[in-house]
């Protein structure tokens, strides 16, 4: 086999070995968006099915509204919230998130209670390789953001605790664990 052969048939090996991976990210991407997806839809199914509460799915975070807006006129409330979902033992929340949580919260002043709320949903299965996982238990936190903080990136781990997130470096976070108006799979903290 000629030199220019072996080249041609190297770079050709090498373009089905990228698109091989670009499917593969995009599939793993894809997976993520409906983990997400699953998992505010499983919020709305639990506020509205419980008396008195309201919750509504507001769309992709390009729109820059909150993933859910729970209300209960009965009970005054309104909460906004921002879902997690994954396979890691921590999950991450940018700031802007939270940003755009808290503006909504400060619209509705005529709510007595508003609550920026973030859940959390860490699945039975903890990723541990390119899809390889291992069993754990299922666990959800709903965290209320305390606005005694100043809004940074944070995180939360596996086991509940929270950490903001300055410079790449993990300073712990001590927020306040909500109690949810309906049955969860809650791990309560604090």
């Amino acid at each position: 086999m000629t030199l220019v052969k072996q080249e041609e048939m190297t770079i050709t090996q090498n373009h089905i070995i990228k698109k091989k991976s670009r499917k593969e990210n995009q599939r793993i991407a894809r997976t993520r968006r409906q983990r997400g997806y699953n998992w505010e839809d499983t919020l709305v199914k639990r506020f509205n099915a419980t008396e008195g509460w309201k919750a509504f799915r507001l769309g992709s975070p390009s729109v820059g509204l909150p993933d859910i807006l729970a209300v209960s006129t009965k009970e005054n409330t309104i909460y906004t919230i921002e879902a997690k979902s994954g396979t890691n033992t921590t999950l991450r929340v940018p700031f802007d998130q939270i940003e755009r949580c808290l503006k909504w919260i400060h619209t509705f002043e005529l709510y007595k209670t508003r609550k920026m709320l973030i859940a959390f949903k860490f699945s039975s299965k903890k990723r541990i390789g390119v899809g390889k996982y291992e069993h754990r238990e299922l666990r959800e936190y709903f965290k209320i953001w305390d606005e005694k903080y100043p809004v940074t990136d944070f995180i939360c781990t596996y086991d509940g605790e929270t950490h903001a997130m300055i410079g790449g470096k993990r300073s712990l976070l001590e927020l306040e664990e909500a109690v949810m108006p309906f049955r969860t799979k809650q791990v309560l903290t604090n």
